[in-house]
């Protein structure tokens, strides 16, 4: 596969190291002097493509016509959009990714502007904040289908709701799926009429509605407060 990066300042770099430590055909679009003599001691000179990102002699020296993907990582929102649009426009390249650098300009990254993802770093921030705060102790440990399910792990807590329910009547057959439950260190495959215990661990796959209807099955019945004060009923 072949990705076309425009913008090589951290997040660009970063993301050439990865894709190229992953066999991935990279070139990195960057004509800032100050940043091209950095990158040359951190990726291969033939990776680098000295050039404007936006200028389209550019693009197409740097092998835009075969690229499968373009991300657009530069610092200046109206450049990712411009790269977005050209590279779909005039290249069709298949696949745009546009970093948004100020979140007020997010809702120009959309298909008007042929940008089709968005990584918009302050709401991706404040979505993981908002997940850790409001899931405890569960832990996603990775995503699939495009992030559209969650693969997470959890302990299920003292008192939690789902201590001796059975499976089946837990009501999350639509949204999620409880893979494996882990007792006293031995996975077993949960069945229709298993019940969790406590300490049990378990594995689900879940869309977001199952994450959240999981994690108020598994939440502790009381919230600790700091300090060692007492704990307060939720």
């Amino acid at each position: 596969m072949f990705v076309l990066i425009a913008g090589g300042g951290r997040t660009g770099a970063r993301l050439a190291n990865l894709l190229l430590n992953q066999n991935y055909k990279v070139r990195l679009i960057e004509n800032r002097r100050e940043l091209l003599s950095h990158l040359h001691q951190e990726l291969p000179t033939e990776v680098i493509y000295e050039g404007h990102p936006v200028d389209p002699s550019v693009l197409e020296a740097a092998g835009a016509r075969d690229a499968h993907a373009i991300a657009a990582v530069t610092s200046n929102d109206s450049l990712n959009l411009a790269l977005c649009f050209i590279a779909k426009t005039m290249f069709e390249v298949p696949r745009t990714i546009a970093r948004v650098n100020n979140p007020n300009n997010a809702w120009l990254f959309n298909e008007k502007f042929k940008v089709d993802v968005a990584l918009n770093s302050a709401d991706v921030l404040a979505h993981l904040i908002q997940e850790e705060m409001s899931l405890g102790d569960m832990m996603t440990l990775f995503k699939i289908r495009r992030g559209k399910y969650s693969v997470v792990e959890e302990k299920v807590p003292a008192d939690a709701k789902v201590i001796g329910v059975q499976l089946k009547d837990m009501d999350l057959a639509e949204h999620c799926v409880i893979a494996a439950i882990i007792r006293d260190g031995v996975m077993t495959l949960p069945r229709g009429d298993s019940t969790l215990q406590q300490d049990d661990e378990i594995v689900a796959v879940a869309s977001p509605e199952g994450v959240k209807r999981l994690s108020e099955l598994l939440a502790f019945p009381v919230y600790p407060e700091r300090n060692g004060n007492k704990h307060v009923e939720s």
